[in-house]
């Protein structure tokens, strides 16, 4: 069988610079059998965008600690729309408080993975999502 794998973005957008997490997670999709393109650290979100759109990215994965995931998150959002990619998958991970995960599935956030959650639900939400490729 030569099915597609699933490709993932994983970035760091703005002024961030803890990356520990999202390197873990790049590992923990890898493992699972994605292709999984880590954009490094102080990313705009015009080049995470340009990044998935050439690497056909099925999913898009911000991780961010420094508190600004809504503006963040909102920007991606709009900017996905206006490329004609709306049909992303879009994760968010890192500090993200409770109360702003409403405000993110409302920009069209399709799941908030916090500090904490397990490797394993993000791997097992990314497959269902993806039709249950690896």
């Amino acid at each position: 069988m030569n099915e597609k794998r699933i490709r993932v973005v994983i970035a760091k957008p703005g002024l961030d610079g803890h990356d520990t997490g999202a390197k873990v997670v790049v590992h923990a999709l890898k493992d699972a059998g994605m292709e999984v393109i880590y954009t490094g650290l102080h990313r705009r979100i015009e080049d995470i965008v340009k990044t998935a759109l050439e690497e056909d990215a099925d999913v898009i994965g911000l991780s961010i600690y420094s508190g600004a995931h809504l503006p963040l998150s909102q920007k991606l959002m709009a900017q996905l729309k206006e490329m004609n990619m709306a049909d992303k998958l879009v994760l968010v991970g890192g500090n993200i408080p409770r109360g702003d995960i409403p405000a993110l599935e409302e920009y069209g956030v399709d799941a908030v993975f916090s500090t904490g959650s397990r490797l394993d639900d993000v791997v097992a939400y990314i497959q269902k999502k993806c039709g249950g490729r690896k």
